[in-house]
């Protein structure tokens, strides 16, 4: 099967229908410095940097093969967490009509599309519901559902819905893509080394041998972690850290720390949320701006450090400014969640 991917990001949805025996010849995406990522990691893939809406044809050689077009379009405007983009008026939430464009130009045999669960939701289930009968119209079957990455060998909690549609009546059940037992932040990070607020490591020696089999499936033969890159804090934002228990958020930071809040018990949930070394991980997400805290050091994240927790291997390299390394990683689909997907189209036919 070859592939053609949409809103590719840094290339972690490609990277999974690769795993699953994918051959994705073309990938488009908008962002310079992820599609730089992408371009690094993925050499056999000709990478589009363009707005997608721009593309008119692609160069795309097909034999007997089956294709699939796939990819997940932004979808800041569709989360719960960003009320401000959550309009009809807003052009971005609506480049899921893409697919339905380029499914026309292309005619693929397959169609898979990821974006966050509040997309079925967003304007009372409108854009979910036109991407559907879309892809009705042009004669695919569609099945959907919502994943949980954290059940198919992610360490994460990141619940994400599969559009899945086949152009031949085939039925996809994504409630049969194998389950597996939640890994822990513990599991994913166990061997990264230690990192100080504001570190800048291209690359350092792992802290230890390797301790789980999922940091030795990511490792494998590497002597040297890369993009050991943290954001630098202030001195009043790291006064906050010790306060926080694994688990915890900015609830257990004392009052007097956060009085440059106009009202600090109005924040998320998530915020200053330190993660818990015996559990999956919360949604990386935008993790500088959530300033999500490592289990065991009082700082954030590194880079390399949430690329583990989405399940990319180490030796996938980030580029670009730290703020756009994080955004990349935190906008991507995990890999192993993204080959779970495609293995289970790739035993229906």
């Amino acid at each position: 099967m070859i592939g053609v991917e949409i809103f590719s990001g840094p290339g972690g949805m490609s990277l999974g229908a690769q795993r699953a025996g994918v051959d994705v010849r073309i990938a488009v995406e908008f962002d310079h410095h992820a599609a730089r990522t992408y371009a690094v990691n993925h050499k056999r893939t000709t990478v589009v940097n363009d707005d997608v809406r721009n593309v008119k044809e692609f160069d795309l050689r097909r034999g007997k093969e089956q294709l699939v077009l796939f990819g997940g379009p932004p979808c800041q405007g569709y989360s719960k967490s960003n009320r401000s983009s959550r309009t009809l008026e807003n052009p971005l939430n609506k480049l899921y009509k893409e697919f339905d464009r380029i499914g026309k130009m292309l005619r693929p045999d397959w169609i898979v599309v990821e974006n966050v669960p509040g997309f079925m939701h967003m304007a009372e289930g409108a854009f979910f519901d036109d991407l559907v009968k879309r892809l009705r119209k042009q004669g695919y079957t569609v099945n959907f559902g919502v994943l949980d990455a954290a059940n198919f060998g992610v360490p994460q909690r990141r619940e994400r819905i599969f559009i899945v549609a086949s152009l031949h009546g085939v039925a996809v059940d994504l409630d049969l893509v194998k389950k597996q037992k939640p890994l822990t932040v513990g599991e994913a990070l166990c061997d990264l080394p230690a990192l100080e607020n504001g570190a800048w490591w291209d690359r350092l020696p792992y802290r230890n041998a390797v301790q789980s089999s999922y940091a030795s499936g990511l490792r494998r033969n590497r002597q040297y972690a890369i993009n050991n890159y943290v954001s630098r804090n202030s001195t009043q934002v790291l006064e906050r850290y010790p306060h926080i228990p694994q688990g915890g958020n900015w609830q257990s930071i004392p009052p007097q720390l956060m009085q440059n809040y106009k009202d600090h018990t109005r924040c998320h949930h998530r915020i200053y949320h330190r993660l818990h070394a015996g559990r999956p991980a919360v949604v990386i997400g935008n993790y500088r701006k959530n300033m999500l805290v490592h289990p065991t050091e009082d700082r954030g994240l590194s880079v390399r450090e949430a690329a583990r927790l989405q399940s990319f291997p180490d030796g996938f390299v980030f580029t670009g400014p730290l703020i756009g390394q994080q955004q990349q990683v935190g906008d991507a689909v995990p890999p192993s969640l993204a080959q779970s997907v495609f293995n289970a189209i790739d035993q229906t036919h």
